[in-house]
């Protein structure tokens, strides 16, 4: 039951009972109600921004849980990120210099993903940077993981031609020990019997008896045509190894081999001659790795004694020599 209001009048000095007119009860009524609804709406607002509901307390718990497992899964792509570049490491600086096979470029190795952006679709959530950092390493991984399998691939294929690739590298001397006089000049800058200058000796020469026979230092084809004489190296041999090496025989008195003729290690190749520019009976001698003409003192390995061996560095780097 609604209370009876009063009020005291002065005039009549009695009290007089409160009435309101309908619009005074409407004005209430609707003051009421608004206050009302402004607290109410303060208070929701209240509690959503600074109470936590228990749906939302769930939620952020599995949200920090999940932030947890991505800074684990970070973390473990960056161990296995240290491991691959180990393998990497291994990979170029020992595995492939066995088989004599050049090193991955790092270009290849750590090459990017080109084109749109790929992670575009990760952006714009609270924690799109995480989510995008942690798949990004992701792809990162895969790829060079791929790089390196294919890598493995290649090393295993080496691996089991490591045989014929060990027969075909130059591994011995072209004339042997026995039928040796002298080495007359090594590798290096020498001064020239009939140009009387200092040049660049390319190869080894081996001074014996015309007629001496010359031997193919390791496995291969013939490559040049032998019946074409040059006019620096006369009679001469080409003959490629496969692995990126040739060897070359020159001023030889007669050649033993045709093009395309397949030798082995050891075979008689051609006999010692003076043909050419020279001016004494002896074999001039090349190794070439990969177009390059490289030090033959360095594959004499397969027959040589280490005290031969030793001999044959000195005997080679001597600067005071000149080649016929």
């Amino acid at each position: 039951m609604a209370k009876v209001k009063y009020y005291y009048d002065q005039r009549s000095l009695s009290y007089k009972k409160i009435e309101l007119s309908t619009w005074d009860r409407f004005r209430n009524t609707t003051i009421f109600i608004l206050a009302a609804g402004l607290f109410a709406f303060l208070g929701i607002v209240l509690a959503d921004n600074f109470v936590e509901s228990p749906k939302e307390k769930a939620l952020n718990r599995e949200l920090e849980n999940l932030q947890l497992h991505y800074d684990v899964l970070n973390n473990r792509l960056d161990n296995l990120s240290l491991v691959l570049e180990d393998m990497q490491k291994r990979d170029d600086n020992i595995y492939r210099v066995i088989f004599e096979a050049d090193p991955i470029p790092t270009s290849i190795r750590k090459a990017g993903f080109g084109g749109v952006n790929r992670y575009k679709e990760l952006e714009g959530f609270d924690n799109a940077n995480l989510v995008k950092e942690t798949t990004e390493k992701l792809d990162v991984l895969t790829k060079q993981t791929y790089i390196q399998s294919r890598s493995f691939d290649e090393v295993i294929n080496m691996a089991k031609n490591k045989s014929n690739m060990l027969a075909s590298i130059p591994a011995i001397q072209p004339i042997a020990n026995k039928d040796l006089t002298r080495i007359a000049s090594g590798f290096g800058y020498r001064f020239h019997p009939i140009h009387k200058i200092k040049k660049l000796h390319t190869g080894m020469d081996f001074t014996a008896p015309t007629g001496t026979p010359i031997y193919a230092t390791g496995n291969g084809v013939v490559s040049n045509d032998p019946r074409k004489r040059a006019a620096g190296y006369g009679n001469y041999v080409v003959l490629d190894h496969g692995y990126g090496y040739q060897t070359l025989y020159g001023h030889m008195s007669k050649v033993n081999v045709r093009t395309g003729q397949k030798v082995k290690r050891g075979e008689v190749i051609g006999f010692v001659g003076n043909t050419g520019t020279s001016t004494a009976p002896h074999l001039h001698y090349e190794v070439i790795k990969n177009g390059r003409k490289i030090n033959p003192v360095n594959f004499f390995y397969n027959d040589l004694t280490p005290e031969e061996y030793e001999q044959m560095i000195i005997l080679s780097s001597q600067e005071n020599q000149s080649f016929d």
